[in-house]
């Protein structure tokens, strides 16, 4: 591996899954100021919308999560373009 490229500042993180609450421990370099209490210890959070716990791939649960409103703007740009 080459000397100076990769980060030194890795730390215990936890991943927080909002659409159902999941929540897993890992080492991360990513920056947060949240913390939350995860198996008796306190750890910064980085909240995501969707994990391996609640996607329809890994579930085999067919399930449409659109929490931006993507699908519907889509439609709206382009549905209309059907022959």
């Amino acid at each position: 591996m080459k000397k100076g490229i990769h980060p030194e500042n890795y730390r215990p993180v936890v991943f927080k899954d909002m659409s159902n609450g999941d929540m897993f421990l890992t080492k991360s370099t990513c920056r947060t100021n949240d913390t939350v209490e995860f198996e008796g210890e306190t750890y910064p959070v980085v909240k995501i919308e969707i994990s391996s716990t609640s996607h329809p791939f890994y579930t085999g649960k067919s399930k449409l999560v659109d929490t931006a409103g993507r699908v519907d703007r889509f439609m709206n740009r382009y549905g209309k373009l059907k022959k």
